[in-house]
């Protein structure tokens, strides 16, 4: 029997840290190299972070990419190691891997499967590999190939398999929405099972503007048993040993097909002791709520510091939503960094301010209290002449909103504190949120979470963080409301959100139509309803900021539909 020890560098990049990003891939060698492995791999364009985006087109960022995976591949003394990266040649640009041994580029690998769907846009920036190398690294033929590439079973794995390999290695950036791992496994292990090789699979961690990587890099043999997983949401480096039956002879090569090659020598086999492995990690899986939370924490608190922000701040209502955002603001930064201000008006009941304290004080954060009755007042003054002789409605009401909106962007001015705004994906899709009020702020964490969602959130957060119970029960309990006007709810405007959000399910995330969704069993009204203000709000949403994705589709980079749009169904 061989072995070959993998490890595998669960790595969260910085997107265009070049440096940074190198520093902490010579960390990891060096990890991997304390416990002999013969080969550590790192995600996918881990040199450059996922998604570069735009900064692919720029020529020195390109340059200087190249030049910092040399940096690191002049580090590979005594191991392998498998480096995302961005290869420009020939006035064209590579999703590629870079496979460096003993200080030297011994080979690379060109992604041949560009995804363009979704939240992706690869075949904006790259082209696709046309062959198809396998390594010898530690003795053992490893096909080397990038994420999308192995979700094809008549893709890459196939083809390197073919050609000899008896591992493959792929390097992934696959970004998180709810039940994404199973989808991920199930890819994995079908690849192991139907070419009869160990995959090898690590993943991206962290976040990056609304994508969270969730990690969970994987390994099945070749039964298609899990044998090795990293733990979800964090840095981790999986090593584990595959053992190998005596090396099989190499197929014939077609010399007829231009994409065959031959085995590329990296390294030989690992000539020493090393170090026995522990019992190889199998990490549990996050599932439902747990999960879900996970994502928005690690979501709001990347986002936060990777753009230079060490605090944020919180209007805090005494509803649902903002309880839920300051928890997760306090679990993803501490709750020393997490500032909250009460912004009571006329309309502002008694229940909602004490429950906006209680949560403050349960969770120790710092709370300010801004009333904005006189601003209010003063701007009715302002507006008087204009609004002679009309009805007081919706702008009378969102004066408040637009109020608090302006303290909320003065405190973040005069502290540096970036704005949490506080709205979920059912406000977001029908457009119940005010324009440059509680719309105003710097980062959404509940801009993909659907209400029905966020109490679940709520009632898990109560159960399961630290400390527990922090969220009081009368702010589950209550009726939702803006309070913007005397003894308003929510269900007001809005359907109640338990048929709210289904119907939201099945045409923002699902695409259905009038008929296929009214044939649901919904009110046909209601559904009428609800697409028409979906439709008409697309506006607001294009100018809401960025945050978490943790569905199918979100709002963003996900789903891009016209402003401005004459088509309906009814």
């Amino acid at each position: 029997m061989r072995t070959l020890r993998v490890a595998l560098a669960q790595m969260n990049s910085v997107v265009g840290d070049l440096n940074g990003n190198v520093q902490r891939i010579l960390q990891f060698i060096d990890q991997a190299r304390a416990v002999g492995a013969d080969v550590v791999a790192f995600p996918e364009m881990a040199v450059t972070g996922y998604p570069a985006e735009d900064l692919l087109f720029r020529t020195a960022f390109l340059h200087d990419n190249v030049e910092a995976v040399y940096q690191a591949v002049d580090e590979t003394h005594g191991l392998a190691a498998v480096i995302g990266y961005a290869h420009p040649l020939g006035g064209r640009v590579y999703n590629a891997a870079a496979i460096g041994a003993q200080g030297r580029l011994a080979g690379l690998y060109r992604k041949h499967r560009l995804p363009t769907y979704g939240v992706f846009d690869e075949d904006r920036y790259f082209h696709s590999g046309g062959s198809f190398p396998v390594f010898r690294i530690g003795g053992v033929r490893v096909g080397v190939n990038i994420c999308e590439d192995i979700w094809f079973a008549d893709g890459p794995t196939a083809r390197q398999c073919s050609a000899g390999a008896e591992v493959i290695i792929n390097i992934s950036a696959s970004p998180y929405h709810m039940d994404k791992q199973r989808e991920r496994e199930d890819i994995v292990r079908s690849a192991a099972i139907d070419n009869g090789v160990h995959v090898a699979y690590v993943n991206a961690v962290g976040g990056q503007d609304e994508l969270v990587f969730d990690g969970a890099s994987l390994v099945f043999d070749p039964c298609g048993n899990l044998i090795a997983r990293a733990r979800e949401f964090e840095e981790d480096l999986l090593v584990v040993d595959l053992h190998l039956p005596n090396e099989r002879p190499l197929p014939p090569i077609d010399f007829q097909d231009s994409t065959a090659s031959s085995v590329i020598h990296v390294s030989g086999a690992y000539n020493g002791d090393r170090p026995p492995l522990d019992e190889t990690t199998i990490a549990p899986v996050l599932k439902g709520s747990s999960e879900v939370y996970s994502a928005l924490v690690v979501g709001t608190r990347d986002y936060v510091r990777k753009n230079g922000f060490s605090k944020v701040l919180v209007g805090l209502s005494g509803g649902i939503d903002s309880a839920l955002t300051a928890c997760v603001g306090a679990d993803a930064l501490g709750p020393e960094n997490v500032k909250v201000v009460a912004m009571p008006s006329r309309f502002s009941s008694e229940g909602s301010l004490l429950d906006a304290a209680a949560l403050a004080d349960n969770l120790g954060l710092e709370m300010l209290t801004i009333p904005i009755e006189d601003g209010h007042q003063a701007m009715l003054n302002m507006l008087s002449p204009a609004f002679r002789g009309t009805q007081d409605g919706v702008a009378e009401e969102n004066l408040q909103a637009r109020l608090r909106g302006n303290l909320l962007m003065a405190l973040s001015n005069k502290f540096g504190w970036l704005v949490l705004i506080t709205g979920n994906k059912s406000e977001m899709a029908m457009g119940y949120a005010t324009l440059y009020g509680d719309m105003a702020g710097g980062f959404a964490v509940l801009k993909d979470v659907p209400k029905t969602l966020v109490y679940e959130l709520c009632r898990w957060r109560n159960e399961n963080g630290s400390p527990t119970n922090v969220i009081p029960r009368e702010i589950i309990e209550k009726p939702p409301s803006a309070e913007l006007r005397p003894d308003q709810k929510d269900e007001d405007s809005l359907p109640p959100y338990d048929v709210l959000d289904g119907v939201l399910q099945a045409y923002v995330e699902e695409d259905k139509s009038y008929a296929d969704i009214v044939s649901l069993g919904y009110d046909p009204e209601t559904v009428r309803q609800v697409m028409s203000a979906v439709d008409r709000n697309e506006y607001k949403r294009r100018q809401s900021p960025p945050g978490v994705k943790i569905t199918g589709k979100a709002f963003g980079k996900d789903r891009r539909l016209p402003i401005v749009n004459g088509y309906r169904q009814f």
